[in-house]
């Protein structure tokens, strides 16, 4: 399944005072949307000629959480503001960017066997219209702010998706993509080419990269929205999207605690797929680990990203 320049940016987002500093402090080499990582050992630097594609890079991990700390929490959320309903998936946007703030690694990709690191965190998702099968999809971008937590989060996506599914017309990429897709292929076929050009030395118009998941931090597909499990979804070559997270059903299992017993618990249990040339496997396990520790301790999704948060290492 791929998402290709169909979106739309959540409204009234704006760049962080990080992101601003990032861009006054442009280099030669640099990106418009990222800045070059120099200082790469010699180990990474031949694994991206090794495997100069994204898609040879693709390594995937399942991870079941334990959730059921954060079921109350929510519930709690919902009886103090019913006008905005906090959702699990809410709470996992909100957890996984707290971790990309702190693990900078996650924001990073590969393009023209160059290391990039973005200027700004952003996340997106699938929304339809409808849940019947020729229903409309559009693809939404959250992009993280200081002040952002999870009701942040929640008003953000919550009110945007419900301004979607009520509008009756298609959003400008709608247009974009259905003009493109109406050419003769051997244009087309150029017209992409050129694109995929484009995007690798990072000078695609912002109009083409906007709202695009493809030049996205983090792709989160909530498959459980739909009653399906958690599954391998591949990276794209295009683009600079380098972590792609579906989300399965909410389970009941028996799970054994730390003290010996056996107790009833919720698992939700994540596919992640990430572009081994960005980090480590225990970069990323650990990272996975930090999300889930936040879904535990669901007071952590209240703290604003810009403050730091303490946690049991």
């Amino acid at each position: 399944m791929i998402y290709f320049l169909v979106g739309k940016m959540i409204e009234g987002d704006s760049p962080s005072q990080e992101r601003i500093l990032n861009m006054s402090k442009r280099k030669f080499g640099d990106r418009k949307d990222a800045r070059r990582v120099r200082d790469l050992d010699g180990l990474h630097c031949i694994m991206m000629h090794i495997m100069p594609k994204r898609t040879e890079a693709e390594v995937y991990l399942e991870f079941p959480m334990d959730v059921t700390d954060l079921l109350p929490y929510i519930e709690e959320k919902n009886r103090l503001h019913p006008e905005y309903k906090t959702t699990i998936f809410h709470c996992l946007v909100t957890a996984v960017a707290r971790v990309v703030t702190m693990r900078p690694y996650l924001n990073r990709f590969i393009c023209g066997r160059k290391l990039y690191e973005r200027n700004e965190i952003s996340l997106s998702f699938v929304a339809k219209r409808r849940f019947v099968d020729h229903s409309e999809e559009s693809l939404m971008t959250l992009i993280a702010k200081d002040d952002m937590n999870l009701d942040y989060v929640t008003r953000k996506i919550v009110g945007d998706v419900k301004e979607l599914r009520e509008s009756r017309g298609n959003n400008d990429f709608d247009g974009v993509i259905n003009a493109i897709g109406s050419l003769p292929n051997p244009i087309l076929h150029l017209f992409i080419g050129i694109l995929q050009r484009l995007s690798a030395s990072g000078h695609l118009p912002d109009v083409l990269t906007q709202g695009d998941t493809n030049h996205t931090t983090v792709l989160l597909s909530n498959l459980g929205s739909i009653q399906c499990p958690c599954c391998y979804h591949h990276l794209n070559n295009y683009g600079t999207n380098s972590i792609l997270i579906t989300v399965g059903v909410l389970k009941k299992e028996l799970k054994v605690m730390p003290d010996g017993s056996t107790q009833p618990r919720h698992i939700l249990t994540l596919g992640f797929t990430a572009d081994e040339r960005i980090a480590d496997g225990f970069y990323f396990a650990k990272s996975m680990k930090l999300v889930e520790y936040i879904l535990q301790h669901p007071q952590l999704l209240d703290v604003p990203l810009k403050e730091e948060i303490v946690y049991d290492r």
